[in-house]
Parts: C-alpha cells; structure tokens; sequence
C-alpha cells in the first residue's frame, strides 16, 4: 500500500521518497534561482536507471497508441466501404483526417506542455482520446466517424509529440540516441501491428471492432500512464521552489525558480510556436530534411495500401493472411533499432577508451546512419517494387526486401531527429515542429492516392518512381556531412560558436529572448535549459 501511495501521490508521482528530501540549503545557481544541485535526487537525469526506463517505456506504449491508431482502419477499408456505402477511397479518409490530426495536435499541445509541464497534459489529452474512440467504435455515420477520427488523432498527437521531450528530459544526448530508437521503433511498429489486426478480425467481426482494440489497448495504457511523473526541468524546479517556500526555510522565504521571473505568457508562447517553425522550415537544413522525411512518412503509409495490392490483389490471398507479410516491416524495424543500439555502443567505447570527448561532437556525427539508410532506401525500394510485380516470385523474397526498406527508413527517422536537434539546439522544437507537420500532411495524403498510382503505373513502375526519388535525396546526408558546418554558421537559428560543448538546451519561449539565448550557449548545462524537444514541436 505504501508503494501504491507514492506511486499516485500528490507528490507528483515522484520516484523518491519525501523524507529523503534536503531542503534545508537549497542549491541557488549564479542568476540567483533555484537550481539543482550536483546529485540532486529530484534532478530526472539522476533518477535511477530503472526509473527513467520505466518512465520510458511507458512514454513510449503511449506513441504505440497513436501509431497502432493512425493505420488500424485500413485492413478493414472493406467493410468501412461495404457499411456506409462508399467507395476505398473514401474509406481511406479515416487515415487522413487522423494524420491531419497529428498536423494540428503538437501546435496545440507542446506550447501548454511548456506551461504546465508535461505529466498533465499526457494525462488529459490521451483519457480525452480514449473518450473520443467510443465515438469512433459507434459511430452511427460516415461523419460522425470521421469528425471522431480527426479529434482522436489530434489529442493523441500530444504524446507522440511530447515524448522526445520527455526522453530529452531524462537522458543525455549519447543515452539520447538509444532512447530514440526505442521510440521510433514504435513509429513504425505500431502502424504495421494496425493492419494485421485489423485484416484478421474483419474475416468474422465488422470495422467496430478495430475500434474496440483500440479502447482496450488505451486503457490499459492509461493504467501505465498514470505512473509518470513530473519530468520537464522548468516545472519540477517550479515546485521545488513553491515546497521551499511553504515551509518557510530561514534565509529562503522568497527564492524562485527562473521560470517564474520570466514574463512569458500563453499568448507569448503560441505566438512563437505558431510563427517561428515556418521561418525555421526555409533554413536550407531543415528545409531538405522535411523534404527527405517527408517522402519517408508517405511511403510508411503508402505500404499500408501496397500491401494489400501486392498479397491480396495480386496473389489472391485474404484480408486476414495479406496482411501478415507487414509483420516483416516490424522485424525490420527492430533490426534498424539494433543498428542504432550498436552504433550508439561503438561511441561510448571510444569515449571510454578516451580516444574522444562527448564535447567534441558535431552534429554531423549523426548522419553516418542516414548514409547508410539513404542508399539502402532506395536499392530495397527497387528490390521490393520488381519482386512484388511478378507473382512467380515466391511472397518470401518481396517481405524480406520489405524487412530492409523499414531498418533503411527507420535509420533515417533516427538520424535526422537526433540531427536536428543538435543543429537548432534551442530552436530544435520548432526544427521538429515543422519537420513533423509537413510530414504528416504528406503521409496523411498518401491512402487517397496510392491505389490509383499503383492501378496506373503498376507495382514495379509505381516502386521504381519512389526508389528514384529516394535515390536523388540519398546524397542529401553527405552533402550534410561534407558541407553542413559551413551551411550551419550561415544559419541565425543553428548556433556554432567555437568550442562549444553540444548540449541539451530549452526552446526559447518568446521571440525577445532568441539572442539571449544564443549569448548563453556555454552555459547549456544549466537545469533550467532542457530541451522541449518535440516531436514535434514547441
């Protein structure tokens, strides 16, 4: 019961103990605010490691969620058609409207994550997505359905957007690297399990039923859920300050934390959140990477109507077996997640073996894995398109080539978010605000016009025109790697002052405060400086 109590306590849900507490110095940093101190059991970075793992995982069942979600409906695209009397095509609106949900929600929600801290708003946005699913599971028409998939996938949009954040919050930028794989792992995972489920209960169940799976794999999430807590800097120093000052410590009456001096407002942080991501979008970095991205995010949700042309349409086989071949998409994303493991594994040995420091990092160290992935895109692009157009193929060789296009694109999602963040530092939320909006539009459009693509251009030509495209953008991360320092100190938004350590950092709140900001760099280590990383956004 003990246990249970801490767990669900007032105390935010703390993973430490009140009594183990030290208020009676407060660490007070050069600004004269309260800070954490070396060793600060409160500090999220010192939790131990279970802990933050713990809160991980759970951060990461929820991203789960949303992408399980966002696909579910098309292995059951059929009996949508068949129920409301309409054509695939616009049964395939069910995915688009939630991916333009996904557009809408960070915009809305990272900014009050900013204000209120993250924890609170997890828990409001995904119980109001599981109330939103029943409308989905019931609908009595094509509207209501539709009306309940875009909100469903707005409010869910919050955790797949804050949780880069959180992992930004608990890890350092090498452990950073392992973090993120974990969570785009199930970026792609989770919309390849959607189909298969979905393919199988629509051989004895109706379209309902994807929708139940849905609620029950939502609230047993939110049982999870509930267990995280408090992880964004700002918020937890905030409360730290108001605990110091409730108990009246001598000497300590009026401290604060900086959040509180500041004289940011909601209306201050919208107006940066809503205007700076499009100024970022045009900076040439961020500009070719939500290109590159983007033709990533479409062909994720491209696969989804490919599959079924390529083992229903073509081989004959049912809604429930075609769909099957998806899961060789979830085994290659667990292989690009193993790739990363090791990578991050080589980097650390070096680091212990002293052969480099941490601080003498580039940014441009991330995109050896986007090389790899680039030019693997392609080629298992075209190894999947002309193994798929010839049934004589055995089905084995096109889910094996399907295996490795998912590792390929995986590596990129890896490489350019972790990219990005180290390019705009304090503007990286805005970075992957407009990396993830532009994105998801392009993946929202993908259902209404993959079939006719395919139909007209055939499975091997409709394949060779993604696997060009990949080809031409595979020499975007060297270019990068070649030239992006240079590209970088022409930038205002990615800072490169000389020997400077590459470290976390906070995204400015206001647009006054960007060359401040920019003047503090060296002192990136500061607590009150975590990223709000994003996905998505600011």
């Amino acid at each position: 019961m003990a246990s249970l109590v801490r767990v669900l306590s007032h105390a935010v849900n703390k993973p430490y103990r009140t009594k183990h507490l030290d208020d009676t110095a407060p660490y007070i940093n050069e600004n004269g605010y309260i800070d954490f101190g070396p060793d600060d059991i409160e500090n999220p970075r010192n939790w131990s490691m279970r802990r933050r793992a713990g809160i991980t995982i759970s951060a990461v069942m929820m991203v789960m969620n949303a992408t399980f979600a966002s696909s579910a409906p098309s292995g059951c695209f059929t009996s949508v058609s068949e129920h409301f009397e309409i054509s695939t095509e616009v049964a395939g609106l069910t995915i688009t409207v939630f991916l333009l949900g996904y557009c809408a929600g960070p915009l809305f929600f990272a900014p009050l994550s900013e204000f209120y801290g993250r924890r609170w708003i997890f828990y409001i946005s995904f119980l109001l997505y599981l109330v939103f699913n029943f409308l989905c599971a019931f609908a009595p028409n094509l509207g209501a359905l539709l009306v309940g998939r875009f909100l469903t996938g707005t409010f869910v949009s919050a955790p797949l957007s804050n949780c880069p954040g959180v992992l930004a919050d608990l890890w350092n930028p090498l452990e950073r690297a392992n973090a993120m794989a974990g969570f785009s792992a199930m970026v792609w995972i989770g919309p390849a399990l959607g189909p298969v489920v979905a393919g199988f209960l629509e051989l004895k169940e109706d379209w309902r039923w994807s929708f139940y799976v849905l609620l029950w794999l939502g609230a047993g999430t939110a049982v999870v859920m509930f267990t995280i807590p408090e992880t964004y800097a700002p918020i937890v120093l905030y409360n730290k300050a108001k605990r110091i000052r409730k108990a009246q410590i001598p000497g300590y009456e009026n401290v604060k934390a900086q959040v509180e001096d500041s004289d940011r407002t909601l209306l201050a942080i919208y107006k940066v959140a809503l205007t700076r991501p499009w100024i970022i979008l045009l900076d040439p970095i961020s500009f070719l990477c939500a290109i590159y991205m983007s033709v990533v995010y479409t062909l994720l949700y491209m696969l989804f109507t490919i599959y079924p042309i390529v083992f229903q349409e073509k081989r004959g086989w049912n809604s429930g077996v075609g769909e099957l071949p998806l899961l060789g998409t979830i085994v290659g994303a667990l292989i690009g997640a193993a790739i990363v493991l090791v990578d991050t594994r080589r980097q650390q040995k070096k680091i212990e073996r002293g052969e480099r420091r941490m601080e003498d990092a580039t940014p441009e160290d991330r995109l050896p894995l986007a090389m790899i992935g680039g030019v693997g895109f392609s080629i298992c692009m075209f190894w999947f398109a002309w193994t798929s157009n010839y049934n004589s193929v055995p089905w084995i060789v096109p889910t094996i080539a399907g295996c490795f296009l998912t590792s390929c694109m995986l590596l990129l999602f890896v490489a350019y978010l972790n990219y990005l963040v180290d390019v705009y530092l304090m503007f990286a939320a805005s970075a992957i605000a407009a990396n993830t909006i532009v994105r998801s539009a392009c993946g929202a459009a993908a259902p209404l016009f993959t079939n006719q693509m395919f139909s007209a251009m055939g499975v091997g030509g409709g394949g060779s025109l993604i696997g060009g495209v990949a080809g031409l953008l595979a020499f975007v991360p060297f270019l990068f790697y070649r030239y992006g320092k240079q590209i970088r100190t022409k930038s205002k938004f990615a800072p490169t002052p000389p020997q400077v350590p590459k470290r976390d950092v906070e995204s400015a709140p206001e647009e006054k405060q960007d060359k401040e900001e920019l003047s503090r760099v060296p002192h990136r280590e500061s607590s009150n400086e975590t990223i709000t990383e994003s996905g998505d956004v600011e």
